[in-house]
């Protein structure tokens, strides 16, 4: 009798020694998530490469493709409301609202994948994709979605608003080893990603849910129309398109060298002047 008490407060033992053994890992990896990677820099300093560019250069070397990235930091200032805008209304129109994540978006993103069987839309906001962009791999797996959310929150409580959007508009894929507005302004419109007009902006919103698939100069009727909802949204909350109208009827009418550039887009009215959220956005 004895001996089979011993044996089964041994079992015990060894039983409570191994959950005190995951739960002392699985908190030890939690908090080391939220200590590491470092993301106070990026207050500041732009990324020099991120994660995913890094798995691009990968799956370009197993594919033999000799393609080049293009990667131009400018800050936001330098990028066209127009585009911030667009962005906005494509991938988070509640971005200045939530604290990282959109219950709302999620909730309708598993309701379309219920609907169709599949996996077809997501519900991450801008700063999840930032936090997926910056430090991890597309890979979807339960783990590395715990990893993205430990890290939006992360970004949301070191970082403003401002700095979030500035970093995902500069470090965004937009095509092949194209990264960023800038860059994006340059090799598809000949232009600066200040210089951007509305259309234009809705362009390259539409097509960031699938950049490699979709370029924002190609004939796509997918493209088109989302193009055109989202300037639609843009028209009706009328985004400075009125005072860029006016700049740019007016400047059509005098005579332009061949050299002269396009008139710098003015900032948008209403737009937010603070890290926090503006009220009534």
């Amino acid at each position: 009798m004895f001996t089979i008490l011993r044996v089964f407060f041994k079992t015990v033992v060894g039983i409570l020694a191994l959950i005190g053994f995951i739960v002392v890992g699985i908190a030890a990896w939690l908090t080391t998530f939220f200590i590491w990677p470092d993301i106070t820099y990026l207050k500041t300093v732009p990324p020099k490469r991120t994660a995913f560019m890094e798995f691009r250069e990968r799956q370009w070397a197993s594919m033999n493709q000799k393609t080049k990235l293009h990667y131009t930091w400018v800050p936001l200032a330098q990028i066209s409301p127009f585009l911030q805008d667009a962005v906005l209304i494509s991938e988070d129109d509640k971005f200045w609202q939530h604290y990282g994540f959109d219950l709302a978006g999620i909730q309708e993103a598993l309701e379309k994948n219920m609907r169709s069987g599949k996996v077809r839309a997501g519900g991450s906001t801008i700063t999840q994709q930032l936090a997926k962009n910056l430090f991890l791999s597309p890979e979807k797996t339960a783990t590395r979605k715990l990893k993205e959310a430990l890290l939006t929150l992360r970004l949301e409580r070191e970082l403003g608003k401002k700095r979030i959007l500035e970093l995902y508009l500069n470090v965004a894929e937009w095509g092949p080893g194209i990264f960023g507005a800038e860059e994006a302004a340059r090799l598809y419109y000949g232009k600066h990603a200040s210089q951007l007009a509305p259309e234009e902006s809705c362009r390259l919103a539409a097509a960031l849910p699938n950049p490699i698939r979709f370029s924002p100069i190609s004939s796509s009727r997918y493209l088109d129309a989302r193009a055109k909802v989202i300037l639609s949204v843009m028209q009706k909350r009328d985004k400075g398109l009125s005072i860029w109208q006016d700049l740019h009827n007016s400047s059509s009418s005098e005579a332009e060298t061949e050299n002269e550039a396009p008139p710098f887009i003015p900032a948008l009215p209403g737009g937010p002047d603070a890290e926090d959220a503006p009220s009534g956005q």
